[in-house]
């Protein structure tokens, strides 16, 4: 088993795509992925365009695999419609609402209102960061959804990752794909998607922090508008937050 320590040695991270692999490695990859850790192998779902995609992916390699939805109270109807959707099409799949320890209200009377106005780092963390270290607690490795093409931050990503912030493995599937790829597909299987996405949202999150876009070349310029804030903290380097 590909272990933390050893992860660079993968081969897998050092090939391209066969040309004529329409999932551009994603379906090999998450094949790879299910026979090495099984179980043991959790995807953090956000029910993105990218989501979709996965989705039906996992489905054919794993029809019971475990997702994880970071539900932090602050998303839109849309996205919980999409996910009442998910589950009626693919009924085998274990799909897990995590939760924060704290509730809206109780972030407010804690921290003050509109925490993610002031502080949108810390009201990270405690919505989306904390509870993603809670579901991933003895899960050797986790799947997510990053694609190369969506912003800077993501450029180098590689199919198999080290990930300091959650002391585990992370493989990203999709590094390969354009947004139009991404479409395509969802389009070639009729898929479901978020309503939102019509509507010049191409990245969704919470309410608060979530706009319609007006560059459509930068997918995440629609997230944490005003702030010099482009992830929520689940790709990046450890920090104190608390």
């Amino acid at each position: 088993m590909l272990t933390y320590e050893n992860f660079y040695d993968s081969p897998l991270n050092n090939e391209t795509p066969d040309q004529h692999d329409p999932t551009k490695g994603a379906l090999k990859i998450l094949e790879w992925a299910y026979q090495t850790y099984g179980n043991s192998l959790v995807y953090a779902c956000s029910f993105g365009a990218e989501s979709m995609v996965l989705i039906d992916l996992i489905a054919t390699v794993q029809p019971d695999a475990r997702l994880v939805f970071l539900d932090t109270g602050l998303h839109f109807q849309e996205t919980y419609d999409l996910i009442d959707e998910v589950k009626e099409r693919y009924p085998s799949l274990d799909i897990v609402m995590q939760k924060p320890s704290l509730t809206v209200d109780e972030q407010r009377e804690q921290h003050g209102s509109a925490l993610w106005s002031r502080n949108p780092d810390q009201c990270c963390y405690i919505r989306k960061v904390k509870p993603l270290e809670d579901a991933l607690s003895g899960a050797t490795a986790w799947i997510s959804g990053l694609r190369r093409s969506q912003s800077p931050t993501r450029a180098n990503t590689n199919f198999i990752n080290k990930d300091d912030r959650f002391q585990s493995i992370k493989i990203c599937p999709l590094i390969y794909w354009s947004w139009d790829d991404v479409w395509e597909y969802i389009e070639q299987h009729q898929l479901p998607y978020n309503k939102l996405h019509d509507q010049n949202y191409p990245s969704i999150g919470c309410i608060p922090c979530t706009t319609q876009v007006t560059d459509a070349d930068d997918e995440r310029s629609g997230r944490w508008a005003n702030f010099q804030k482009t992830e929520c903290g689940l790709h990046a380097t450890p920090q104190s937050t608390k």
